[in-house]
């Protein structure tokens, strides 16, 4: 890409967001109305707005393609809004970019934004060092509350937050405690700011801390801002609680099209191409076809037993969609389970021994409304199953208690097993299961029926 072309054919579209216009409407609306346009034609209409109203379009999460409409911008103009943004927005930005674009980009920063960048990059993804910001309050614990108000006015504009501002050692600059801007507003002008600062200890975090582990911490203490620190006590930067909710409805939205069986787009449905959504999908597909095929090698292994009792195929779609339904149920259930904390790797054990008798019971009800079922049509003449029909029963019953339960301890100990092995445990996704079960299930099915029917029907 060229970055240092510039598109002029945005036409209508720099028309309809004229600066009065633009004047009525949030900043919210206006990126809703960028995200309408092409990439070139919403370069074109961003270098038009004054500064302050380009910078909050771009430190908007929910605008489409930001990084690409910087590449399109003069370099010298995109710098300038760079330096304008926050910095844990901009190591968003050039987590996105192209090497050659960040590369004449990174050149252009103030020395001060180059530097935190530079930091914020260096965390792994997925970390509170990845997510936080540099740009909070902090004071030292020498000053007075008139002090600090004063130079809450000074940098308001300049930082993320101003809710919560860090007191620091006068002289180590340690992190020693938090004051609440509504105390600070009430405390005495004259007294120390450490008069009006939180009694109980600060709830921090270090930079490799998971996102996950992060959202826990600030759901848990109901807070708006949490302090990064590093081994010594220093003050590194701060999550605040939208920044969690972005990274968390992100990888929702990632695990939610993983559990369907596919791999995540990473873009707005309606802005991933056709072939790219054919390569999203196409593997995985094929992947659960072939487990699929798995199926029809277990029905051929059968075949003999089949064809002396026809009936058993009757049920076939019932046995295979009671396992996998079971199964994906318990999947679902540990999944949200391993992603809110409330189980641990080492939990598996207590999972199994809990799976186990609710996949039994589940299974006992399944089988005896399998039974009934027989039991009516035969009784009032719906369909005739032969005069071994109770054993038929029987065997539908015995064999949904066994595929019910194998499918909620399959289920169940899946997302453990990915984990255990680093990957995702949404990759555990509902069709995989059901496909691991219904190739199980027949195996199961038919071994019942061996065993039940063996010298009548078969």
């Amino acid at each position: 890409m060229n970055i240092n072309r510039f598109p002029l054919r945005a036409g209508h579209a720099a028309r309809f967001f004229s600066s009065d216009h633009l004047g009525t409407i949030t900043t919210a609306e206006r990126v809703e109305q960028l995200n309408a346009l092409e990439i070139s034609e919403a370069a074109a209409v961003l270098v038009t707005l004054p500064q302050q109203k380009a910078v909050r379009i771009l430190g908007r999460p929910e605008l489409h393609h930001a990084a690409a409409i910087l590449a399109e911008m003069p370099v010298a103009h995109a710098a300038r809004l760079l330096n304008a943004v926050a910095n844990d927005r901009v190591a968003d930005l050039f987590q996105e970019m192209s090497e050659e674009v960040r590369a004449h980009l990174f050149s252009r920063l103030d020395r001060a934004t180059c530097l935190a960048v530079q930091h914020l990059m260096g965390y792994p993804p997925r970390t509170a060092g990845s997510i936080m910001t540099t740009e909070f309050v902090s004071v030292p614990d020498t000053w007075t509350v008139e002090q600090t108000l004063e130079h809450v006015r000074k940098v308001e504009r300049s930082r993320e937050t101003v809710y919560a501002i860090y007191v620091l050692d006068a002289v180590s600059r340690v992190l020693t405690s938090v004051v609440t801007l509504r105390r600070l507003i009430t405390g005495d002008p004259g007294e120390s700011v450490l008069s009006v600062a939180q009694k109980e200890g600060v709830v921090r975090a270090d930079p490799l801390m998971t996102q996950e582990d992060v959202a826990r911490l600030i759901r848990k203490h109901n807070l708006l801002a949490l302090p990064v620190v590093s081994e010594d006590g220093h003050m590194l930067g701060i999550v605040t609680v939208d920044d969690v909710i972005d990274t968390m409805i992100a990888d929702q939205t990632e695990d939610a099209q993983k559990f369907g069986g596919m791999e995540a787009l990473g873009k707005p449905y309606m802005k991933i191409g056709f072939a790219g959504m054919i390569r999203k999908r196409a593997g995985w597909l094929c992947a659960l076809f072939l487990g699929e095929m798995l199926t029809a090698s277990a029905m051929q292994h059968f075949e003999g037993e089949l064809e002396r009792a026809i009936v058993l195929t009757l049920f076939v779609p019932l046995i295979m969609s009671s396992g996998g339904n079971s199964g994906s149920q318990a999947t679902s259930l540990i999944i949200r389970a391993l992603a809110l904390g409330e189980l641990k790797l080492s939990d598996w054990w207590r999972v199994l021994l809990r799976e186990l008798p609710t996949g039994i019971v589940l299974g006992t009800i399944l089988g005896l409304v399998g039974f009934a079922r027989i039991v009516l049509w035969q009784n009032i003449g719906l369909f005739d199953y032969g005069e071994h029909w109770v054993l038929v029963g029987v065997t539908i019953f015995a064999a949904l208690i066994g595929i019910v339960t194998f499918g909620s301890l399959a289920g169940s100990m899946l997302p453990f097993i990915l984990q255990r092995l680093r990957l995702d445990p949404a990759s555990a996704s509902a069709p995989f299961v059901a496909t691991l079960v219904d190739v199980s299930g027949l195996v199961i099915y038919f071994s019942v029926a061996l065993l039940i029917l063996s010298g009548t029907l078969l």
